[in-house]
């Protein structure tokens, strides 16, 4: 069920929500968190969309933002609220509200999304595109738990790095690092097999590519090791060699769908580590709404060593602890990293 509201206002539409689900039978009981988007008309279609699979998983109240100040004078004094409520199956398991802001109001988007909000749910917002320097200061990153942002969408994927790591506080994660959960898994995995030292490691990925970097930056800064950063075709990451004195421990992926294992002793194995659609990474940034303190380390870690990107770019050692801003440059080698989340 689909039904437009133009001219309207938050309590309204909040009206309009009881008449539909009475009208089909569903209730918001089932639902576990609101997820507030601010996008642009451009981007609304494809987070939509991800959004509503993901909801598949978590059922969730789905507050779209758009923002339209107006260019003229005259159009940016005429505030005014339209808004598309989805109920039922246009709105995967859970509902969507599409709130178009227009003139003034643009600027007042937090007092729009506040009575909307489901009670006793946590909050969360994304920014597909455009996110803001600091989310936590953001009017509507203050409503929230977690703050989701993608440095690949930036002018500048990798120095956008830079901005995520002054800024960061508990909450902020990024969905460069969500990309790469599959490979710490793996990685992690393989050094639960293969009890030996690593000396150093070697990443490979495509250019201005941000998960890329995080990959590099969580190695060193997990094994404080000396990490190479190789820049390849793509798609994506393609490799990780890591340096031991039996040899290297590789997972190479070429085509972004299948990877190879290679250990030091043992068969190659062919393991499925394909690249991931957005609605993958929102659903596992939905299951958890604690501070991600690995991430923190890793986007904090020497992230004054980034520059543009070039053929090889090397990731120097780990400061003791990865928690301050300006990293030092010596550290003494663990044997592995960490768990990571699943």
């Amino acid at each position: 069920m689909k039904i437009d509201l133009t001219d309207t206002t938050s309590s309204k539409i909040n009206a309009t929500l009881i008449d539909a689900r009475r009208a089909i039978g569903t209730a918001t009981v089932g639902m576990v968190l609101t997820l507030v988007i601010v996008t642009d008309e451009g981007s609304a279609y494809d987070a939509l969309k991800a959004a509503s699979d993901a909801s598949r998983e978590h059922p969730s109240r789905i507050l779209a933002v758009i923002k339209r100040p107006g260019r003229s004078p005259r159009a940016r004094s005429q505030a005014r609220l339209d808004a598309e409520v989805r109920v039922g199956s246009d709105s995967g398991t859970g509902e969507t509200v599409v709130l178009r802001l227009h003139g003034e109001l643009a600027a007042q988007a937090q007092s729009v999304v506040l009575p909307l909000l489901l009670p006793d749910a946590p909050v969360v917002v994304w920014w597909p595109e455009n996110a803001p320097v600091n989310p936590e200061k953001d009017p509507l990153g203050t409503l929230a738990q977690r703050r989701i942002t993608d440095a690949v969408a930036a002018e500048s994927p990798v120095e956008q790095l830079a901005t995520r790591a002054a800024s960061y506080a508990p909450g902020d994660t990024d969905l460069a690092w969500t990309r790469i959960t599959p490979w710490r898994s793996m990685l992690a995995a393989a050094l639960d097999q293969k009890h030996v030292q690593v000396d150093s490691a070697t990443v490979e990925g495509e250019s201005d590519n941000p998960s890329t970097e995080l990959l590099a930056l969580w190695l060193a800064e997990r094994l404080k090791i000396k990490v190479e950063r190789k820049v390849s075709e793509g798609p994506g990451i393609t490799a990780v060699r890591m340096h031991t004195v039996d040899g290297d421990v590789c997972l190479d992926r070429p085509d972004g769908l299948l990877a190879k294992l290679s250990m030091p002793g043992q068969p190659d194995r062919m393991v499925a580590l394909k690249r991931r659609e957005t609605s993958e990474l929102i659903a596992e940034e939905l299951r958890r709404l604690d501070p991600d303190l690995i991430y923190a380390s890793a986007v904090r870690y020497g992230v004054e060593n980034l520059h543009s990107a070039s053929s090889v770019r090397e990731v120097v050692e780990a400061p003791e602890p990865a928690t301050a801003p300006v990293p030092s440059k010596t550290a003494k080698k663990t044997a592995s990293p960490s768990r990571t989340r699943k």
